[in-house]
C-alpha cells in the first residue's frame, strides 16, 4: 500500500487548523473532527482497494524480436475486476538501454472495464533486451491510497537487423524509381543470353529478334524474348573495423551497413539472384555462401544479428585472400566501408583493384551529413572560418575518393547513412541491368 499525495495535503490542512486552535480554541476541536474523518476516509479507501484479491489483470504484447532502427510497437492491456471506477498509473520496466523516463501511462478504468496502452520503442543496437515487469498503481476516486499490482513476467527480446524494411523494399525489385513504387510485377525485356520464350510479333518489337524458323512453321512473324540473366552471385561485404564504430542518429555505421545488407539480399533473392555475406576486419571473418534456397534469408538474418564492430584496423589483404579461397565464380561484391581521406584510400587501393579484376566491385562508403550541415552554416568568427575550411577539405576528399575509384574502373557510391538502403538497392538494380 502507498499513501497518495492527496492524503498528505489534506493532513497539512488539518494540522494548520489544529495549530490555529492556539488562537481560537474552537478550531482545535474542528481539527480533531477533520482528523477523524480523514482517518475514516483513508480506511474506507484501503478497504475498497483490497475488496478484490486480483483487482487488475494485465497482459503485455510485443514481438518476439525487434527490428533495429525501426519503431517497434508494444501494447499493455488492462482489465478491472472492481465494481467501481478506478484510476491507474502503469509503469512498464523497459530495457535500461533506452533510457526513457516517459513510460508512465495514466488510464481510467470503468467498472469492470478495460483499457489498452500502446507505445513504440526504437532500438539503435543489436542484441538481447530484457523487459521487466509491469507495475500498475490503482486508486479510487477518494485518491488517499494506492494499491500496486505487479503483472507480466520478465521477457528477453532479441533485436535483429531491420527486417521491417524488407516488405517495403520488395517493390524495388520491380522498378528502379524509388519515389514511385510499382503496384504490379513487371518484366524488363533485355538482350542478354537467357532465352525466355517465343511470341508473336507486335509493333515495337526489335526486328533483330525475329525467329525465322518459327516464322516459317507458323506462317506469321515470331520473335524471341530474352530476359535478364539470373542466378548471379551477389555478396554483401561488410567492414567491421574501428571506423565503422562512428555513430550517426544513434546508430553505428556498422548497423546501417547490416540493415542495408539485409535489404539488398532480400531484393537480390527476389530478382532470382543468389545472395551471400562476408564480414572482415583484421581477419577474414563470417562467410555465408551465396544462395537463394528457401530459408536462406533467415540464415543471413541470424548471421548479421551477431556481427559487432571490432576496434581494429581493417586488413584488406585478408579480405582478398579469403575471397580467393571461398569465391571462385565472378560475382558482384557490395563493399560497405568507410574512407575519410585519400590517405586511407591509397593504403587499400591495390587490394581493391585486385578484387575488381576478379569480381564486379561496388564500394559504398558514408558521407558525413553532420559535417556537411555544419559547413553550410555561416561563419561568425575567425576560428569558425578555419573550422569550415577544414570541414570543406574533408568533404572534398570524400568526393575525390569517388573519382579516384572510378578512374580505376571501380564503381563507388557515396551516400548518407539514412539513405543507404535506398541508394544501394538503386545502384544494384542499375548495375544488374
Amino acid at each position: 500500500m502507498f499513501i497518495a499525495k492527496r492524503f498528505y495535503w489534506l493532513m497539512l490542512v488539518v494540522i494548520l487548523v489544529m495549530a490555529a486552535g492556539a488562537v481560537e480554541p474552537v478550531l482545535f476541536g474542528i481539527g480533531k473532527v477533520l482528523l477523524a474523518l480523514l482517518m475514516l476516509a483513508l480506511m474506507a479507501d484501503v478497504a475498497l482497494l483490497w475488496s478484490r484479491k486480483q483487482g487488475i489483470r494485465g497482459w503485455r504484447t510485443l514481438s518476439d524480436r525487434f527490428s533495429n532502427g525501426d519503431a517497434n510497437p508494444v501494447s499493455i492491456r488492462l482489465e478491472s475486476d472492481y465494481p467501481f471506477a478506478v484510476a491507474t498509473e502503469t509503469i512498464d520496466e523497459i530495457p535500461v538501454v533506452f533510457q526513457r523516463r516517459d513510460v508512465l501511462f495514466r488510464a481510467p478504468l470503468r467498472p469492470r472495464g478495460e483499457a489498452t496502452i500502446r507505445y513504440e520503442l526504437t532500438p539503435t543496437q543489436r542484441g538481447v533486451y530484457g523487459f521487466g515487469r509491469v507495475r500498475v498503481f490503482v486508486r479510487t476516486r477518494l485518491g488517499l491510497a494506492e494499491r500496486r499490482f505487479t503483472l507480466c513476467e520478465p521477457v528477453d527480446v532479441k533485436v535483429y537487423p531491420s527486417y521491417m524494411m524488407l516488405r517495403q523494399y520488395e517493390l524495388l525489385a520491380m522498378s528502379n524509381n524509388l519515389t514511385e513504387m510499382g503496384i504490379k510485377r513487371i518484366r524488363r525485356i533485355g538482350h542478354n543470353t537467357d532465352f525466355e520464350q517465343i511470341k508473336g510479333y507486335v509493333d515495337g518489337d526489335d526486328y533483330r529478334t525475329i525467329n525465322w524458323r518459327a516464322t516459317a512453321r507458323r506462317h506469321e512473324l515470331m520473335v524471341n524474348v530474352y530476359q535478364e540473366e539470373r542466378s548471379q552471385q551477389v555478396y554483401c561485404v561488410v567492414d567491421k573495423g574501428r571506423m565503422m564504430q562512428q555513430t550517426f542518429g544513434g546508430m553505428t555505421l556498422l548497423d546501417y551497413a547490416v540493415n542495408a545488407s539485409l535489404v539488398l539480399s532480400f531484393v537480390a533473392i527476389n530478382r532470382q539472384d543468389r545472395a551471400g555475406l562476408v564480414t572482415f576486419s583484421s581477419a577474414f571473418d563470417t562467410f555465408v555462401s551465396a544462395s537463394r534456397q528457401p530459408g536462406h534469408m533467415q540464415t543471413l538474418l541470424e548471421a548479421l544479428y551477431a556481427e559487432q564492430t571490432r576496434f581494429e584496423e581493417t586488413d584488406y589483404s585478408a579480405l582478398l585472400a579469403g575471397m580467393a579461397r571461398h569465391v571462385s565464380r565472378r560475382s558482384l561484391l557490395i563493399l560497405f566501408t568507410s574512407f575519410t581521406s585519400m590517405t586511407a584510400l591509397h593504403r587499400q587501393l591495390g587490394y581493391l583493384r585486385q578484387l575488381a579484376r576478379r569480381h564486379r566491385l561496388l564500394v559504398v562508403f558514408f558521407e558525413d551529413q553532420e559535417l556537411r550541415r555544419y559547413v553550410r552554416t555561416p561563419s561568425k568568427t575567425t576560428e569558425e572560418c578555419y573550422q569550415h575550411s577544414v570541414g570543406e577539405r574533408f568533404l572534398y576528399e570524400q568526393r575525390l575518393v569517388v573519382q579516384t575509384l572510378r578512374q580505376y574502373g571501380i564503381q563507388a557510391l557515396l551516400c548518407t547513412p539514412q539513405q543507404l538502403s535506398v541508394s544501394v538497392v538503386n545502384k544494384y538494380l542499375e548495375m544488374r541491368r
